[in-house]
């Protein structure tokens, strides 16, 4: 099966959304979750579990074994926390963050400065951030569109486009997207190819 990112996703009595994210065991190389939001609206995520899922119908497109009202009760993914600078969100158990986005950095002004010109001051500000971030099943990371594939000295191959999986739910290849915008290709990777998995 391809789990192909951003592919629509449809519950037994109607389409939910798209395929956002997945959420993968790093040790077993094993999906556990899917993260499907509706179009557009990641702040509406469900984390909805692997054994839900199964590619039926048009091509790359992922079916629930639920309705819409089921899937609505799954656990939402993302929240939203208002930090000072350095702290992190608290959690409940069994619960970690998975990708995360900073929706408001400190603020620097330019003020009067020594000599010619102006320089940068810092002026009165919030010493706070704003952030929203995903909340994942403790031990396992998640995964994205954007998420970057690198070499083993360091240098950015692409970014992952979706995931082949076998009937075990084992991530037998992922798809590697390379390119730029009109030189884009995909190349088939196998995952026993993939050294480390961490969180985007």
């Amino acid at each position: 099966v391809r789990l192909e990112l951003g592919s629509p996703v449809t519950c037994t009595d109607g389409p939910f959304g798209e395929l956002a994210d997945i959420v993968i065991d790093p040790t077993t190389r094993r999906v556990t979750h899917l993260v499907a939001a509706p179009h557009g609206d990641h702040g509406k995520a469900k984390l909805v579990p692997i054994e839900l899922a199964s590619a039926e119908g048009e091509p790359s497109a992922i079916s629930l074994s639920c309705s819409l009202e089921e899937a609505g009760r799954f656990d939402p993914v993302e929240e939203y926390a208002y930090l000072r600078l350095g702290d992190s969100p608290e959690l409940e158990p069994g619960w970690e963050i998975g990708v995360e986005s900073v929706l408001a950095h400190p603020y620097y002004g330019y003020g009067p400065g020594v000599g010619i010109g102006y320089e940068a001051v810092p002026v009165e500000s919030d010493p706070h951030l704003q952030i929203t971030y995903d909340r994942i099943p403790k031990g396992e990371v998640e995964i994205r569109r954007a998420s970057q594939v690198t070499s083993s000295d360091g240098h950015g191959l692409g970014k992952v486009d979706g995931f082949l999986v076998g009937d075990d739910d084992a991530i037998t290849h992922f798809v590697l997207e390379r390119g730029h915008l009109w030189g884009k290709r995909e190349v088939t990777v196998p995952i026993s190819a993939v050294a480390n998995v961490y969180t985007d």
